[in-house]
């Protein structure tokens, strides 16, 4: 479509709607893992594991000072539960915490039991042990390193003060946080909501983008099937400006254009079945003479003599020639309204035509005393297309105006130039024709002579100026009829110019 806006194509539609069903869903994820990991206090309080440390003892410390017999092993797993961390907590009377939510290492507890008597100097530099010595040389404040269960960055230790004594000591692993404890406690949760977003996300894509839609298909497909049901008028939705109003627009043109081809259909078997019956009848008048004469003369009991005979057997002969003249001229009809045979294409002078028409009929000018008038004005001297075809168009155009023009009229052949090319006309100065049969003087075996009773020359075929209209639409011109300036019937031709020509 020529007004395709491509943020408005199904295709783009589709796909933003891909797109920001996703960016969507993970923005919406991913706060509701901040939600849920944000229950734990190293997000809050805590980033790494020396200041989880910190958070854990600092919070001990205070806690110990309220209330000095706390359970600190069921204080510290019930407020850090969802720590994902392994820590152990040591006090100086005894008393041990660890995570139970995170198993810790072996030999934490005891690491930080280790590290609180170093630091508050209640015993000697611990020797070697079961973790081996502990090289101050490599200590870093807050950090152990070099102990022997602790390879590399070892745990990281945070004193729990209480007015201002060591009481305790924490202790808090530096490994990475156990990848299958967050999914087990965040999965679930974050699975159900994953797919509450993509059912919603769905059911409002389908709603918003399948469902237009949708109904523009369905309707297409039902208008598909009533044209194949054989009804006509029927058109789909155009709405929108997407590919599937392209489509809706091509098949309302496909549907408009099989109507026409359809109405064109029914009127060529009406115009069939009307031909027949116009040749029937104009064959039925001369073949129903033919018939009669013949009887008439082969009777054994009928004796005619011989002037009769003769004059029985002259009207067989016109009769049949009548059915000859009808059938040639249907012959030729058909040929040139069907396009069969290949037509010159060549500069044509008027003059020459109007001086074959001159010359054809001049037995029946002489005999009626008609006054033939010819007229070229200046730049319609030429035309372009088949001469003979055009002689027989301009013949047969005046073998009708000599019909009926009276003894003593005049018949006028005038050229000239218009604005889409030559206008030929031929004009007479007899009865004319009556407005009502003007719009159907072109027609096959139509006849208008009912209205010209002081005509001399019987009746043609009626198929003259059906072959003068034929000949001229195959050249790109037009045919009209009228009233002229001589007071009788005016027909006209138009010729296009070399460039508006049409393909013979």
């Amino acid at each position: 479509m020529s007004n395709w806006i491509w943020h408005r194509s199904l295709y783009w539609r589709i796909a933003i709607g891909f797109v920001v069903l996703l960016a969507t869903m993970l923005v919406v994820q991913g706060i509701a893992f901040l939600w849920l990991t944000g229950r734990a206090a190293e997000l809050l309080a805590g980033r790494s594991p020396a200041e989880y440390a910190q958070t854990l003892a600092t919070d001990l410390g205070v806690s110990l000072a309220a209330q000095s017999d706390l359970d600190i092993d069921t204080y510290v797993n019930e407020r850090y539960r969802t720590t994902y961390r392994a820590f152990a907590v040591a006090m100086r009377d005894g008393r041990t915490a660890s995570s139970r939510r995170i198993p810790p290492p072996p030999g934490l507890a005891r690491g930080a039991s280790g590290r609180l008597m170093f630091e508050s100097g209640s015993s000697p530099r611990p020797g070697p042990g079961p973790w081996g010595p502990l090289d101050r040389s490599r200590d870093v404040p807050g950090r152990g390193r070099g102990v022997g269960p602790f390879p590399g960055a070892g745990p990281v230790f945070a004193p729990i003060v209480v007015d201002g004594q060591t009481l305790g000591m924490v202790a808090v692993t530096s490994e990475p946080r156990p990848l299958m404890a967050v999914v087990r406690d965040f999965g679930p949760t974050l699975g159900l909501l994953a797919v509450g977003l993509l059912l919603v996300g769905t059911s409002l894509g389908a709603l918003l983008i399948f469902r237009p839609t949708h109904r523009r298909l369905r309707s297409l497909q039902q208008a598909a099937q009533a044209i194949g049901e054989g009804k006509g008028g029927v058109r789909a939705v155009e709405s929108g400006r997407d590919e599937v109003a392209t489509l809706a627009a091509t098949f309302n043109e496909m549907a408009a254009r099989l109507e026409q081809r359809a109405d064109a259909l029914v009127a060529a078997d009406a115009s069939r079945r009307q031909l027949l019956a116009d040749v029937s009848h104009e064959l039925m008048t001369p073949l129903a003479a033919i018939s009669g004469y013949i009887e008439t003369l082969v009777m054994p009991d009928v004796k005619l003599d011989e002037r009769t005979r003769t004059r029985y057997l002259t009207i067989v002969g016109e009769e049949a020639g009548r059915v000859e003249h009808i059938i040639r001229d249907l012959l030729d009809l058909a040929g040139v309204e069907g396009g069969g045979g290949a037509w010159a294409r060549e500069p044509v002078a008027v003059a020459s035509l109007f001086e074959r028409i001159a010359q054809r009929h001049h037995p029946a000018l002489r005999d009626k005393a008609i006054v033939l008038e010819r007229t070229i004005a200046s730049g319609a001297d030429e035309v372009v297309g088949d001469t003979n075809r055009l002689e027989q168009a301009l013949q047969n155009l005046a073998a009708n105006a000599l019909r009926h023009t009276p003894r003593g009229g005049r018949v006028s052949l005038t050229a000239d130039r218009v604005a889409d090319g030559v206008r030929l006309v031929v004009e007479d100065d007899g009865p004319g024709i009556p407005v009502e049969h003007v719009p159907y003087i072109f027609d096959r075996f139509y006849k208008a002579d009912l209205s010209r009773t002081e005509t001399e020359v019987p009746s043609g075929s009626g198929l003259g100026l059906s072959i003068a209209r034929a000949i001229v639409l195959r050249h790109g011109g037009r045919i009209a009829a009228g009233s002229g300036h001589l007071g009788g019937a005016r027909l006209e031709i138009v010729l296009p110019d070399r460039g508006c020509m049409a393909i013979l």
